[in-house]
């Protein structure tokens, strides 16, 4: 389909939210917790590529994929096909108790795409918190260590243990302790805020190691090669290369989180292999199943199988219908190289949003790698950070029928994650209309 194709194009019949949208919204308030984030309240009826299309016919563009989900798009034919097969198959068995052949297919393809050519091994799980929390087990069992390290800025789910990683602690974390113990934070590279080379930071975030944590104490370093909610934060060249290679040469495990940058997001399959850094272990889940829910651990052999029988598991990891759909997903990525597309669209985006910087003091970076980019707004001449920009500027895309998302520790920062397969001319759209919102403030 073309541009000229309706289903295609950003199209508004109702101020956003509709009325049907607005309808809706009063029924959720009855019935669901308040403590869900409210989002915009536009009730999504169908989607199509890079379209969503709401319960009052409004055509929205999507720049942020489900938060980086649905990065092949939208309603998929490879991967609807290929769940409703599943379904009239069979949509539940576990496969702990009566197996089947998706899930060794699924761990089959994340041993021959994850970074290193050692023997890999595979759990699959429900949740990106589900796989990070997995693999902090097998970390710990594996090492006969406790201390589990973790970033500034870091994000790694809002279960017990995964909010004891996580950062920040609003909205994630307040009041809902006591957390885990033996997980402990050091700084990492943000080249905006500290100013220091990849080598100088690595070597500030090993020193606080050894003294807060003591290497012989030490299980693992878990951190995202590009963090997610934190703010997109790229780490300076040579940062994390310095922090694996001193990580595994103590006897410790370097586990990447590459749930939000994993999957062709980035320009590679996996954010780590911008830098050459081979994990002991890496975290994936959102994009992999165009949609379903899955996640996985995946790791080197002797680690993932040092685990005793039964000490991994549960009732839907790796449910078929879920595998069914990663499996699609993952054959769309390889022939449509989707890994190839995501640079086409940071060398649209990455040269416009450049531009923006160098037309609005406000903006204080422009950061990303491939359809994982990113403005972070200050106080013109400072880096105080400047939240109400960020939600100033989601809420007028969003009204505008562009759906935009905010990130950051301070707020104060807007990511683009737009469907790898949206069209240059969708993209340009959406620019436009981010440029636009932000002349407007």
């Amino acid at each position: 389909m073309t541009m000229t194709d309706p289903t295609t194009s950003r199209k508004l019949l109702t101020e956003l939210p509709g009325p049907k949208s607005q309808a809706l919204h009063e029924r959720r308030k009855k019935v669901v917790s308040a403590g869900l984030t409210q989002g915009f309240p536009i009730y999504i009826a169908s989607a199509e590529g890079a379209i969503l299309t709401d319960v009052d016919g409004n055509q929205i563009l999507d720049m942020g994929s489900g938060i980086a989900v649905t990065s092949i798009g939208h309603a998929v034919p490879a991967v609807t096909d290929a769940v409703s097969r599943q379904v009239a198959d069979f949509t539940h068995t576990c496969f702990m108790v009566t197996p089947y052949e998706e899930y060794i297919e699924v761990c089959e393809q994340l041993a021959e795409l994850t970074p290193g050519d050692f023997p890999k091994t595979s759990v699959l799980l429900n949740s990106g918190a589900e796989a990070v929390e997995n693999a902090v087990k097998i970390a710990r069992l594996a090492t006969g260590k406790p201390a589990i390290v973790v970033v500034d800025h870091a994000y790694h789910g809002r279960t017990n243990l995964t909010m004891a990683l996580t950062a920040k602690n609003m909205p994630y974390k307040d009041r809902f302790g006591p957390f885990a113990p033996e997980v402990y934070r050091v700084s990492t590279s943000y080249p905006l805020r500290d100013g220091l080379s990849g080598p100088e930071a690595a070597a500030k975030t090993i020193a606080e190691i050894e003294s807060l944590v003591g290497v012989h104490n030490l299980a693992a370093v878990l951190i995202e090669p590009i963090q997610g909610e934190g703010g997109f934060i790229v780490p300076a060249p040579g940062f994390l290369k310095g922090l694996a290679d001193w990580t595994q040469s103590n006897g410790a495990l370097f586990i990447a989180d590459e749930i939000q940058a994993g999957f062709c997001r980035t320009g590679e399959w996996f954010a780590v292999n911008h830098e050459g850094v081979i994990p002991d272990m890496i975290t994936t889940a959102k994009g992999m199943a165009g949609g379903m829910p899955l996640a996985a651990v995946t790791g080197r052999a002797d680690i993932m199988n040092a685990t005793h029988e039964g000490g991994l598991g549960g009732t839907y990891g790796g449910n078929p219908v879920a595998a069914a759909a990663a499996l699609a997903t993952i054959r769309t990525m390889r022939e449509n190289d989707l890994v190839g597309k995501a640079r086409h669209i940071e060398s649209i985006a990455l040269p416009f949003l450049q531009d923006l910087k160098a037309t609005f003091p406000i903006i204080a970076d422009v950061r990303g790698r491939g359809a994982m980019l990113a403005l972070e707004f200050c106080e013109p001449g400072t880096l105080t950070p400047l939240a109400s920009a960020a939600k100033a500027i989601t809420s007028y895309t969003n009204s505008r029928g562009v759906l935009t998302l905010a990130a950051g520790t301070y707020g104060n920062v807007i990511r683009l994650l737009p469907p790898l397969v949206i069209t240059d001319d969708q993209l340009r759209e959406g620019l436009a209309m981010l440029a636009e919102a932000i002349a407007s403030i």
